[in-house]
């Protein structure tokens, strides 16, 4: 039983409160995701998150294959964290953590996706050459649709300054 850890970091120029308000509201997902994903909310998202709540939609990761995907909002913290797992979907674990915090000239926001395949060591080895990298472009685009909506960070000089991500195994 493989268990992967994807961790991004972001930082962006606005307030703890805009970066909450934005992250907290399920239907800014659908902004942050890529369209060719077909991302739909079909129940759930009319309010921002708390604990217990369940979202409902569907999306078209690969090969235009809708699939349905429910998350359980587990534990919030307000203007901190939030951590969504899912219940039903094409993963057979998926626990994803969202942190904020303020920082000079705006927020850092990380994400901590533990995640397991389906199908045991074929699950393993389509992770390299499709998993892996479908999530890393959909982080990507998250990334510069963030940078579109709110501008690039200019605090520091670091690679962090704007992105950090990273598959462990």
């Amino acid at each position: 039983m493989k268990i992967y850890t994807k961790r991004s970091i972001q930082k962006l120029p606005i307030s703890l409160q805009e970066a909450w308000d934005f992250l907290s509201s399920p239907e800014n997902l659908k902004t942050i995701t890529p369209d060719y994903m077909s991302f739909d909310i079909l129940s759930g998202g009319d309010r921002s998150m708390f604990p217990g709540q369940i979202i409902q939609y569907i999306v078209t990761p690969i090969a235009g294959i809708k699939t349905k995907w429910v998350t359980e909002i587990t534990h919030v913290k307000d203007k901190e964290y939030f951590v969504d797992e899912q219940r039903f979907g094409p993963y057979s674990l998926w626990h994803h953590k969202h942190f904020i915090k303020e920082i000079d000239g705006g927020v850092e926001m990380e994400d901590i996706v533990d995640y397991k395949l389906p199908m045991g060591f074929l699950g393993q080895m389509v992770h390299p050459f499709l998993v892996a990298p479908k999530l890393n472009e959909i982080f990507d685009y998250r990334r510069e649709k963030l940078i579109e909506l709110f501008g690039e960070f200019k605090g520091d000089s670091t690679p962090a300054a704007t992105l950090k991500q990273d598959i462990l195994a």
